[in-house]
């Protein structure tokens, strides 16, 4: 990993970000999901090397609570439209005029986002494990604020599962992560709205596995220009390290 160069976005909040490959090239920017960070899903799952490999510049962000970038605990600034804004303010420091995006789950619905408000300015997007409605609307916050305050056993199964998954990276903070959970219920408003569908070229890609397969599919049929690519044999959470995932998103980027 490169050392990270530091984006101060406007509510004065420090973002991690990474980059590699010709500046002359085309930029891909890749933006992680949930409890992730860009060196675990794009770094260890051979997407920057393949990208480098191709001629393009990647600009990494470690998202907001995330990574190498600074936590607030403060969920005002966790809203979906909050972490587009992120991403354009990355965009504009860099003066970035055009990038291709690449996401995968939050990342991907905070893409759809920002494919709505940047238009021209990001040509193609890929949209790995995209949601049809708000990323961790399953989980129990009460339990996981008793757990992240005092250690209180979880005893929600699937609240469970996004703790352990929570704890796999290094350095994440529960409380932040907690503040994400509750901007993105802040976000219902906005929720993927398939009659205001990105209208550039999109790929849709989702594990055969994932819980959420048939919501991105309703997604992608509402873009005009989309493309759905089911990965086969893949869950949520090991997708982002499918060589087929990356061959499919490598040949639309190209165009």
């Amino acid at each position: 990993m490169p050392e990270p160069q530091y984006v101060e976005v406007g509510d004065g909040v420090a973002l991690a970000t990474y980059s590699w490959g010709d500046a002359s090239g085309p930029t891909v920017v890749l933006v992680h999901g949930f409890a992730s960070s860009t060196a675990d899903t794009w770094v260890h799952t051979g997407w920057v090397r393949m990208l480098e490999r191709e001629g393009f510049r990647i600009l990494g962000i470690d998202q907001r609570g995330h990574g190498a970038s600074q936590k607030p605990h403060d969920s005002a600034g966790y809203t979906v439209r909050s972490l587009a804004r992120d991403v354009e303010s990355v965009l504009d420091t860099f003066l970035i005029d055009e990038a291709l995006y690449v996401g995968y789950s939050l990342g991907a619905r905070v893409g759809w986002q920002v494919a709505l408000d940047l238009g021209d300015r990001v040509p193609r997007a890929v949209l790995g494990g995209v949601p049809d409605g708000i990323p961790l609307d399953r989980l129990d916050t009460d339990q996981v604020r008793r757990y992240a305050t005092d250690g209180t056993p979880v005893a929600d199964p699937v609240t469970q599962s996004y703790i352990t998954l929570a704890e796999r990276v290094a350095g994440n903070d529960m409380h932040a992560l907690l503040a994400l959970a509750e901007g993105m219920r802040d976000s219902r408003s906005i929720d993927p709205d398939p009659a205001h569908a990105p209208q550039q070229p999109v790929l849709f890609a989702t594990g055969a596995l994932d819980g959420v397969l048939e919501g991105s599919r309703r997604l992608a049929e509402a873009a005009p220009q989309a493309t759905f690519f089911e990965i086969p044999g893949r869950h949520h959470f090991n997708a982002p390290g499918a060589k087929a995932f990356r061959v499919a998103a490598l040949e639309f980027l190209r165009g």
